[in-house]
C-alpha cells in the first residue's frame, strides 16, 4: 500500500524536529547547515500541509503548540526507527561544509579535477555535491553555491558569469582525419552531436553564414559527458566546449576537426542564494573564482564585498 501521499515532505519534518529540539530556527539552521530563511520556509510548508500551527513564534526562539508536541513525539519515534533499521550514508555537516549544486558534466569535467585543491587551504573545506540537471531552489534546499549553464539572471539568486565557451568542432581522431580541412559546410555531411541545447552549433554555423537546425541524423544527449563519449566513439561531430573538453582534447580522446571558433550563446554562472553567504561558502566562491580566472571586481558584486577585500 502506498502511504507516500499521506506523508508530509521529509525535509520539512527534519527542519521541524531540529527546531523543536534546539528551540529556535537559528539554532536549527546552524545544526542543519541551512539558512534561517530555509528552516522558516520548511516549517511554514509543513504547517500548510498539516493545516495547523506547530510553533508559537516568540521574541527569543519558538515554542511548540500542543499539536506540535504530539507531532514531535511521533516524528522522533519515526526517525529513531529509521536510524535503527538502516545502514546509510550520513551527510557531512558543520561550519566548514559547503553544499554545492552542479550538473554531472560540470562536476566530472571541471570540478572533480580541482576538488582537492578547492577543499584544501585555510580554512579547510568539505564540499558536499548535489548533482542535478534541474534548476534547484537554492534557499529551500540549503544549497550554498551552484554552477549552471545558461544566460544568467535567474530569479531568487545572485549570479556572476564564471566563464564563457569559445567552441570548435571535434570528433574521434579517425573521423577527424577522414574529414580533413575545408569549408565549414563539409561538416553537415556528418551527424552532429549536441546536448539539450543546440545553440552552440547554431552559433558556430551562423558565424560562417550558414543556417543550422537539428536533423534526424543528428544525435542529442542530455549531458555533455555523453556528448563527448559519443564523439570519441565515432558517432559524429561534437563541439569542444572549453574548459570542459580541454582534458579530453589534450589526452587525444577526441581531436579538433576545424580550428575556427564561435562564442556559445550560453555560458557558465556561479550562483548563490540571496542574503549574506556563510563564511565557508564565501571561501569556496573565492577559490572557484580564482580557478576560473574571474576578476576581483566582478566577484566583489557577487559577494557584496568591496573589491579590495576580494
Amino acid at each position: 500500500m502506498d502511504h507516500s501521499s499521506n506523508l508530509p515532505p521529509l525535509d520539512t519534518l527534519r527542519a521541524f524536529e531540529t527546531a523543536a529540539r534546539t528551540g529556535s530556527f537559528s539554532a536549527a539552521a546552524e545544526a542543519l547547515n541551512l539558512t534561517h530563511g530555509a528552516v522558516s520556509r520548511q516549517v511554514a510548508k509543513l504547517e500548510h500541509w498539516l493545516g495547523l500551527r506547530v510553533f508559537e513564534r516568540q521574541a527569543r526562539g519558538v515554542a511548540l503548540t500542543p499539536e506540535g508536541q504530539r507531532l514531535l513525539q511521533r516524528t522522533q519515534e519515526a526517525f529513531s526507527l529509521i536510524a535503527d533499521t538502516s545502514d546509510r550514508w550520513t551527510e557531512a555537516r558543520g561550519a566548514a561544509v559547503v553544499r554545492f549544486s552542479a550538473t554531472p558534466s560540470v562536476c566530472s569535467l571541471w570540478l572533480m579535477p580541482r576538488m582537492r585543491q578547492l577543499e584544501s587551504g585555510n580554512p579547510a573545506l568539505r564540499i558536499v555535491l548535489q548533482v542535478d540537471h534541474r534548476r534547484v531552489d537554492l534557499d529551500d534546499e540549503g544549497i550554498d553555491l551552484a554552477i549552471r549553464c545558461g544566460r544568467g539572471g535567474a530569479p531568487g539568486r545572485i549570479s556572476v558569469q564564471l566563464f564563457e565557451e569559445w567552441c570548435y568542432p571535434i570528433a574521434s581522431p579517425e573521423l577527424a582525419r577522414a574529414i580533413g580541412q575545408g569549408r565549414p559546410e563539409r561538416l553537415l555531411a556528418h551527424p552532429l552531436i549536441h546536448d539539450s541545447d543546440a545553440a552552440g552549433w547554431r552559433a558556430w554555423f551562423a558565424s560562417h553564414g550558414l543556417d543550422y537546425r537539428p536533423r534526424p541524423q543528428d544525435r542529442r544527449f542530455e549531458d555533455y559527458n555523453l556528448v563527448l563519449d559519443a564523439a570519441a566513439c565515432g558517432l559524429g561531430l561534437a563541439l569542444a566546449r572549453p574548459p570542459l573538453a580541454h582534458a579530453q582534447v589534450e589526452a587525444g580522446r577526441v581531436a579538433m576537426v576545424d580550428p575556427r571558433t564561435a562564442l556559445n550563446p550560453v555560458s557558465y554562472w556561479l550562483d548563490r542564494p540571496l542574503g549574506q553567504p556563510r563564511p565557508a561558502a564565501l571561501a569556496l566562491a573565492l577559490r572557484i573564482a580564482n580557478e576560473a580566472g574571474l576578476s576581483a571586481g566582478k566577484l566583489a558584486g557577487f559577494l557584496k564585498m568591496e573589491a579590495k577585500a576580494a
